[in-house]
């Protein structure tokens, strides 16, 4: 049936791109119904919804404008995750705001830089005793990658649970900055551990791809942020109506985001831009020195609504359900996601006591750092394009952590903001405003 259903509907491939993109967010929207039923965060509806549709479950089928039919094809959606990341990125620079800095910034900064040190630590520790219990299955070059992959957090999950829930709090208030951060540390240790990585796969130090590349992406990043922020809030200034000020953030987000995928070789040296560095500078120096800011980004989030269920929807069809069928790759997969849990968790528990933090940061900061997505599957790819049959483990095993972490980071993010008190539960109201038969003494 199916396959005559398949002969007789031709579709153009416009026809199937736009049925594709409708379905996806259709599913998605569909099972966050189901995730609030289970009180579970729309995020992981999206994830799971994307699962679904994708090449490992119904997309399988191979339905025409139905679901993801391979990975290739997801990789064709990959303009709207980039220009996703680049909204996210733009939204997180609100929480650098001069005055908010000045209050929490140098607890923000340690945190992000001793929880990721932490997690690159005891990952890179558990994986290189592993490497000599079972050197057959992963090298010390692959630890030590894997470690520097450990690092990085996934902004966009974060963010969305807090918006979902309309989190406000202490912990709220330093766990936007932190993660933003991360990311800005992660890419600093990326580079360094592998650069080291390399150099012990094949025998040779490069200062150049260690420390001055990284470096320079850094710096680049930001400077070309700061120079499309202040062009940005310029130009803002001539409109008033608010619908074209918002389509001319749009527009400046998406030409930022053009300008992130541009590289520059100059002889050895090798500059790039990191597209969450130079979107989040460019909200930062907006949200600064604009004045009408806070209500440009409310209404920029609800222009993003679509393209975030979009976003995730693609983000879980992208997961490659295979990695399970490898023994190998679920055992080192384990003892990675344990490691970085601990490394995150204690990382952020001790640099927030050190910090003398509010304690419900010292207590829930470190669970809210654990989901893990677009950022360590793009160092994965880096690591598997230039390092072979290594590299692939290295991708297989992080793609496995990322699965398991974006199913449950989002749910443990919720429960970490309600313990602390940032996410306010709706008491439950009795029909016809009854009263329980034990209540009734007090009601009187």
């Amino acid at each position: 049936m199916l396959a005559y259903l398949q002969d007789i509907i031709k579709l153009s491939d416009t026809t199937r791109v736009l049925l594709t993109i409708g379905v996806a967010i259709l599913a998605g929207l569909l099972l966050s119904r189901l995730a609030k039923i289970l009180k579970l965060p729309a995020v992981t509806a999206y994830l799971v919804a994307g699962i679904v549709i994708g090449p490992f479950c119904l997309g399988m089928l191979e339905f025409p404008g139905f679901g993801f039919h391979s990975l290739q094809q997801v990789e064709g959606f990959k303009i709207f995750s980039e220009v996703a990341l680049g909204f996210i990125a733009f939204t997180i620079g609100n929480e650098f705001r001069i005055s908010q800095l000045k209050a929490i910034g140098k607890q923000a900064t340690v945190i992000a830089i001793l929880q990721a040190l932490a997690a690159t630590i005891l990952v890179d520790g558990a994986l290189i005793a592993l490497s000599f219990l079972m050197p057959g299955v992963i090298s010390i070059p692959v630890a030590i990658t894997l470690g520097a992959i450990a690092t990085a957090t996934a902004p966009a999950a974060t963010l969305m649970v807090v918006r979902q829930y309309k989190a406000k709090g202490k912990l709220t208030d330093i766990l936007l900055p932190v993660v933003a951060l991360d990311d800005a540390v992660g890419l600093i240790v990326f580079a360094i551990s592998f650069g080291v990585a390399k150099a012990m796969d094949s025998k040779t130090f490069d200062i150049i791809s260690i420390i001055v590349n990284p470096l320079l992406e850094i710096i680049f990043s930001l400077l070309l942020g700061f120079i499309m922020g202040a062009l940005f809030t310029f130009l803002e200034r001539f409109f008033s109506s608010n619908s074209k000020r918002l389509t001319i953030a749009i527009t400046f987000v998406f030409a930022t985001v053009g300008l992130s995928m541009v590289e520059l070789h100059i002889g050895a040296v090798h500059i790039a831009f990191s597209s969450l560095l130079v979107c989040m500078m460019l909200g930062t120096v907006f949200c600064n020195l604009c004045d009408f800011s806070e209500d440009m980004m409310e209404r920029a989030d609800k222009w993003t609504a679509p393209l975030f269920v979009l976003f995730f929807v693609l983000n879980g069809a992208e997961l490659d359900l295979s990695v399970f069928s490898n023994w190998s790759i679920i055992i080192v997969g384990v003892v990675y996601i344990i490691f970085r849990s601990l490394g995150k968790y204690f990382g952020a528990y001790g640099s927030a006591k050190l910090m003398k933090c509010d304690d419900s940061i010292v207590k829930y900061l470190g669970v809210t750092l654990l989901p893990q997505a677009g950022v360590a599957i793009g160092m994965s790819i880096t690591a598997a394009s230039q390092l072979d049959a290594t590299g692939d483990l290295i991708r297989n095993i992080t793609l496995f952590a990322v699965l398991i972490y974006e199913l449950f980071g989002p749910m443990l993010t919720k429960i970490a903001l309600i313990k602390s008190g940032d996410i306010q539960l709706k008491p439950v109201k009795l029909k016809h405003d009854h009263i329980l038969p034990n209540d009734k003494r007090e009601a009187k």
